[in-house]
């Protein structure tokens, strides 16, 4: 099993007979002028003892500012990332206005090797995407979580 496990909440809303997606981009300068095959879910490194779908709703939270949608939240099982990460995730029907977000930081040096210490939020925009958008949009690794998402909120 990979040494880091992480577990996100996709949030999804009905649109025009199909779902959007809610993606987050993350923030600080090593992704600030990438695009495609950045985004992500919302997704947090899950603590010891920490049950995995408590960490998606808490990361979900933090990463976004936005409340949690009622639910149900539908299982979408694992994926894992090329860096070695399995992320778990939930998939929920919610809503939430992208222009609303709010996100933690985490603080680095930066530049490298300066001395300087700079604050960036985690995620520093969300938006929604249709399923072929998204699917551009997202880390390759996490595609299938949008699949699955897609077949298990339509046969609900």
């Amino acid at each position: 099993m990979p040494s880091k496990r992480s577990a996100g909440l996709l949030l999804c809303r009905p649109m025009a007979g199909s779902l959007e997606y809610l993606l987050v981009h993350p923030g600080g300068p090593f992704f600030a002028s990438k695009d495609a095959g950045a985004w992500t879910i919302p997704k947090g490194l899950i603590e010891p003892h920490e049950d995995p779908l408590a960490t998606a709703r808490r990361e979900f939270v933090e990463e976004t500012g936005f409340a949690l949608p009622a639910g149900p939240f539908v299982p979408l099982g694992f994926v894992d990332q090329k860096g070695g990460k399995r992320v778990l995730a939930w998939a929920a029907i919610g809503d939430a206005d992208p222009a609303a977000l709010r996100s933690n930081s985490f603080t680095i040096e930066w530049p490298p090797k300066s001395g300087l210490r700079r604050s960036f939020p985690e995620v520093d925009r969300a938006q929604w995407f249709d399923l072929a958008t998204a699917r551009t949009k997202i880390l390759g690794a996490q595609i299938p979580l949008l699949e699955r998402a897609r077949s298990l909120l339509v046969s609900q």
